[in-house]
């Protein structure tokens, strides 16, 4: 009997579920999602000011997942034709250092009474995965046990993910819509454990809102969207509908320092689908949260710089990897200008 090993990671959530089984078969691609929960954070929602701005996102995730998944299935070698039943488990640690840029040009001239804006994000990193796992089970009458460990590495650019939204302010009000989408051209192998790209495309919109009052300093953002998955054609199998929600709260204590807490939940919302789904609906939940600080500080006249650390635990994981994850972000953007400046120009 010949069992093969295959997980599929990629950088939106640099992790996946380890399976083992008589051929290649994966699940949700691995637990795999385009969306990178906790993207969103404070201030989400907010106008901001017309010109390019430069945010660089330093993303560190570590994970481990473990299963016991009961599965029954028709194994065919040769003329012969089996039943094969049996339990897996598996043992999943996963690593990933990311480096992304997203450059953005806020428009001046409203759009639909919005503020219009365009972005791409630009993943750099390294990938790392280790899995073991010990098949158990019977083919007829004849017991058996499998076990194998597997590691692997890679290094380059994701997948582009390029962004446009639209900004609405009212008072303390502040709302926000987006279209997104993944563009597949990263590092990706359909063949190997650790990927920088999911290998297909996606498109992803939601929105949102954010509270803000200045006078108090009290911030509060939720911001919601789905995600579309194209078939992957290299593995024949696609991904079901996916919902995640990002949220935060803060408190300015200062017009420079804030601080906080943030959350998201992301959970599945249709069956994976495809001619080699060979694991069924496989959908996928996970929850975070954790604590956030932010500060702002000028770069010169017209420049601002902001710098933001906000670190999720996960719990609550369902045919998904748990662990933790730190964001640090630092953006250059053009400052809010006075009246006085306005009224130069």
């Amino acid at each position: 009997m010949t069992v093969t090993q295959r997980v599929s990671l990629s950088i939106r959530v640099a992790c996946a579920v380890g399976l083992l089984a008589c051929s290649p078969a994966s699940a949700d691609e691995g637990g795999v999602s385009f969306w990178i929960p906790g993207f969103f954070g404070s201030l989400a929602a907010a106008p901001q000011q017309p010109g390019w701005s430069l945010a660089t996102i330093g993303y560190r995730t570590s994970v481990k997942a473990g299963g016991d998944i009961g599965f029954a299935r028709q194994v065919s070698r040769g003329q012969l034709a089996a039943n094969l039943s049996g339990t897996i488990d598996v043992a999943l640690d996963a690593d990933a250092t990311l480096a992304i840029a997203v450059p953005t040009y806020v428009f001046q001239t409203p759009v639909l009474g919005g503020q219009a804006a365009v972005a791409l994000l630009v993943p750099y990193g390294r990938n790392e995965a280790a899995v073991d796992a010990t098949l158990t089970g019977a083919l007829g009458p004849i017991p058996f046990t499998i076990s194998g460990g597997r590691s692997d590495g890679v290094s380059g650019f994701g997948d582009l993910v390029p962004m446009f939204s639209l900004r609405w302010n009212q008072g303390v009000h502040n709302w926000m819509s987006y279209v997104s989408g993944n563009v597949p051209i990263g590092r990706y192998d359909s063949r190997r454990l650790a990927n920088l790209g999911i290998g297909h495309q996606s498109i992803d919109a939601g929105g949102g809102y954010t509270y803000l009052d200045e006078r108090t300093g009290y911030e509060l953002s939720a911001m919601g969207g789905f995600t579309y998955n194209f078939e992957n054609s290299y593995t024949d199998y696609q991904n079901g509908v996916d919902f995640h929600l990002d949220a935060a709260a803060s408190r300015f204590l200062s017009k420079q320092w804030m601080v906080g807490v943030v959350g998201y939940a992301y959970q599945q919302l249709s069956a994976d689908t495809g001619a080699r789904n060979r694991v069924g609906a496989f959908m996928s939940r996970v929850f975070g949260a954790g604590p956030q600080i932010g500060y702002i500080f000028p770069l010169g006249e017209r420049q601002q710089g902001y710098l933001n650390l906000k670190a999720y635990k996960e719990f609550g994981a369902e045919h998904r990897p748990e662990g933790w994850n730190i964001w640090l972000t630092f953006a250059i953007s053009p400052a809010p200008q006075t009246t006085q400046q306005t009224a130069k120009h």
